[in-house]
């Protein structure tokens, strides 16, 4: 028993130091998020000696360490959410071996629920402890009963007399009392970080109690006649469709009059994908390992060609979404679906693979979970609006773009993020004004970041290397830019208003029609 007395008081040290760590630099310091979970994992690492015999434990605390440095970087929601995970797996993986993912999602589902009550459950078994220890006669009722006398009797009488003695008056009119408002704050935040905390550190058995068996869904038996008449069915529609990508989005055919490349490459994208997933959920649920389907020569073959036609089928819903990036420019949004196209193909490899190699249902699962978490990393690390930024601009300058087919909208609605690119457009371009239009949206970029370098709240990591390196490119002095006395709209110098049309501009002069015609370079065009 004192043994258990000395572990728990450790763990309640090592949870009080993380709370102290993260009330002395929540309100000052931009550190405070990455400080807090790296002290979180050494205040686990020191509490629970289980967690450093266990390979898997280990695992995640290097995946928490890794999420840690996403934070340092550039903090965002994602890397928040995926180390909360990987730090709670490290805290529940000496008791239980990891299975599957699902069971393994449902049990740190779990394990969060119950984070709201285990504070409490301690306090009443530490509680319950120290009374069958304590000695016969003395009881914390009978103690507190003891102060009740005391404290109310001694207020009162101090009351009397600083009614009656005016330096006693003086003394407590010169206590300043703390503000309300500070303390519910502190008392919000502490009580933020003692739940996770706390939980980790004394996690609720209940949460790997479970041995992660889901019950058997009783799924209609589907006969070999009808599965392969469905395959055969299904082969043959996705051949057509293949074999209309093939010749038009592949080939570059000229399609038939009345349809655009980017009607044709935009409607079909997302589409596709839903096809795709339903391919693949079909065999999921009708080609189950041991069904007499799996065992079906004639069906694995039929599977096998259907997987791959699919595999097609995803293969050209990222070239149709290539060619309008190719049109109208790369967005988050689009980048982001690429990414979830590129997990889809890695998704139906997988059931091709659990087919023909006879893996488990656990074994899809696992692979599944390991794809998409690699690729939420890669997110963690990689800033997506930056590298859409890129993509235009890199394209931009390698085909000349004018000014007039460039989307500085959105490159300025991407901030800090674009400031890069944008430097190296700005370096680029030969045209005055388009120069002016760029330099206008990327000074504004800088000043932001600026701003935001220069607080403590929002300063990080990459926005300080942003700095520095645009800083190194175009310098920390404002830009000189044309006037505009109307104002400008991304960048672009808004023309006065007019109610006759303009005269013609002397020679040498800029005009907004002149600026959406130039090209970015003097090269040639193509």
């Amino acid at each position: 028993m004192p043994h258990r007395l000395s572990t728990l008081s450790a763990k309640i040290a090592a949870t009080a130091a993380v709370i102290c760590l993260v009330e002395a630099l929540v309100i000052d310091a931009a550190a405070f998020l990455w400080t807090a979970a790296l002290g979180w994992i050494v205040a686990l690492i020191a509490t629970r000696p289980a967690l450093r015999r266990s390979r898997a434990a280990l695992v995640a605390l290097a995946a928490a360490t890794l999420f840690v440095a996403a934070m340092f970087d550039d903090p965002s929601p994602l890397a928040v959410l995926l180390f909360l995970v990987a730090i709670v797996l490290a805290a529940l993986l000496p008791r239980r071996r990891f299975d599957t993912a699902i069971a393994w999602g449902l049990r740190l589902i779990w394990a969060g629920l119950s984070a709201l009550l285990l504070p409490i459950r301690d306090v009443a078994l530490t509680a319950r402890v120290r009374t069958r220890r304590a000695r016969p006669g003395i009881r914390p009722g009978a103690v507190a009963a003891m102060l009740v006398l005391p404290v109310a009797g001694g207020a009162l009488f101090l009351t009397l007399f600083a009614q009656a003695n005016p330096l006693i008056e003086w003394a407590f009119a010169g206590m300043v009392l703390p503000d309300i408002g500070v303390v519910l704050c502190r008392g919000v935040i502490a009580i933020v970080v003692l739940l996770p905390v706390w939980a980790t550190l004394r996690p609720d058995p209940r949460s790997t109690a479970w041995d992660g068996a889901l019950p058997a869904l009783a799924l209609p038996q589907t006969g070999i006649a009808t599965l392969i008449l469905s395959l055969a069915t299904f082969n043959t529609i996705f051949a057509i469709q293949n074999a209309l990508d093939l010749a038009f989005l592949w080939s570059g055919a000229p399609l038939p009059a009345g349809v655009t490349m980017a009607d044709y490459a935009h409607r079909g994208a997302y589409a596709l994908i839903v096809t795709a997933l339903l391919a693949g959920l079909f065999v999921l649920v009708t080609l189950r390992p041991g069904s007499p389907g799996a065992a079906s020569v004639a069906v694995r073959r039929l599977v096998t060609l259907w997987i791959v036609q699919t595999l097609l089928l995803v293969a050209s819903s990222a070239l149709r979404t290539l060619d309008y990036v190719d049109a109208y420019s790369m967005t988050v949004l689009r980048l982001s679906a690429l990414i979830w196209m590129a997990l889809v193909a890695t998704g139906l490899v997988l059931i091709l693979w659990r087919l023909l190699a006879g893996q488990s249902s656990a074994w899809l699962v696992n692979a599944n979970a390991l794809a998409a978490a690699l690729v939420l990393t890669g997110c963690t690390l990689v800033d997506l609006r930056a590298t859409a930024a890129a993509w235009n601009v890199d394209t931009a300058i390698r085909r000349h773009t004018p000014l007039a087919d460039l989307d500085l909208c959105y490159l300025a609605d991407l901030g800090p993020s674009a400031i890069l690119p944008l430097a190296r457009l700005e370096q680029a371009t030969r045209d005055p004004a388009a120069r002016d239009a760029i330099a206008s949206i990327r000074w504004e970029a800088q000043r932001t970041l600026t701003a935001q370098q220069g607080s403590s709240r929002d300063w990080s990591w990459r926005g300080a290397r942003r700095l520095a390196r645009v800083q190194a490119m175009m310098g920390a002095t404002p830009p000189r830019l044309r006037a505009a006395p109307d104002g400008r709209r991304c960048g672009i110098i808004e023309p006065p208003p007019q109610s006759a049309p303009p005269a013609p501009a002397p020679a040498g002069q800029w005009t907004k029609a002149r600026l959406t015609k130039a090209p970015l370079t003097k090269a040639a065009q193509r």
